[in-house]
């Protein structure tokens, strides 16, 4: 089959008889046979693979730093059946049973390797938990690739490693998730994370921004279920406190449902100091200390 360009000269004759073979993908010239190296395009469908969102790339799947290969690796279907549905036979069984087995072992040529691919599953157990977008576990994969790189995971526990990383992500893209929530999803102890936390901070030099305490008021309110307008005068109180110097040095969660708490208080909305404990994963004690301090801001 055969499409005609009228609007390409050829750069030997210079007519306007320029044809293009689909098949080959070619493009030649009809009266002087001369042919043009450059190809079109494919136009054959999309690929769409199984486990990431659809596009329309012809050009694989997308790598990722959360995979240890980073998605370059290839798989071998365990489903023993050939092209047409028809089971193969034994012997073929056997040969891709041994190809399935080199492959996997292929995938993990040292110590590194194996190390990442424990770490990087268990960060993929973390996310969900913590209901994490993809920017932020990619960002956590490439700081435990840094610590690896450097030798830091040496004598330290993976899992403490791995979620010192995903704290460090969390703040550095300024998604509110304490110290104490990524302990309880990890099962690591928190003052672990934590010495894991500054020696990462330490080693590789990352410069943290200060956390929005306006975004952590927005994710205890969804949890409590406050009105729009209890929202906004938290966050004035807040942002009246924080002109006088009163939030340095202080748990950004704490500070926050403390002033929702007052706010709260301010518009008749009956929530108690349990509940908004419970919502902001701090004590009532907590909640207390941090009013006395912003109730003159109201």
């Amino acid at each position: 089959m055969s499409l005609q360009q009228n609007n390409l000269k050829c750069i030997r004759c210079g007519k306007k008889s320029l044809v293009t073979d689909v098949d080959s993908g070619e493009i030649f010239c009809s009266k002087c046979g001369f042919v043009i190296p450059e190809k079109i395009s494919d136009a054959s469908p999309e690929r769409i693979f199984s486990d990431s969102n659809p596009n329309k790339s012809r050009t694989g799947d997308k790598t990722s730093l959360t995979r240890h290969d980073h998605g370059l690796s290839t798989m071998i279907s365990p489903i023993n059946k050939d092209s047409a549905g028809n089971p193969i036979s034994i012997s073929m069984k056997s040969t891709l049973s041994r190809l399935r087995k080199h492959d996997s072992r292929s995938r993990i040529k040292n110590n590194n390797d194996r190390n990442l691919q424990q770490a990087l599953s268990e960060l993929l157990k973390i996310k969900e938990k913590l209901a994490l977008p993809e920017a932020v576990s990619e960002k956590a994969a490439y700081i435990y690739r840094k610590a690896l790189e450097k030798g830091l995971i040496r004598g330290r526990s993976i899992s403490a490693l791995m979620a010192s990383s995903l704290y460090a992500a969390c703040r550095e893209s300024e998604t509110p998730r304490t110290l104490k929530e990524v302990a309880e999803c990890t099962g690591v102890k928190r003052k672990e994370i934590s010495a894991s936390y500054r020696l990462i901070f330490r080693e590789l030099e990352l410069k943290m921004p200060v956390i929005d305490i306006v975004s952590c008021i927005s994710k205890i309110a969804s949890n409590v279920d406050v009105s729009e307008k209890t929202k906004r005068h938290a966050a004035k109180i807040l942002k009246k406190a924080e002109k006088e110097h009163e939030l340095s040095g202080k748990e950004p969660m704490g500070l926050a449902a403390a002033a929702l708490y007052l706010s709260c208080i301010k518009n008749n909305e009956m929530i108690s100091q349990d509940d908004m404990a419970k919502a902001a994963n701090v004590t009532p004690v907590t909640i207390r200390n941090r009013s006395k301090p912003l109730r003159r801001h109201i």
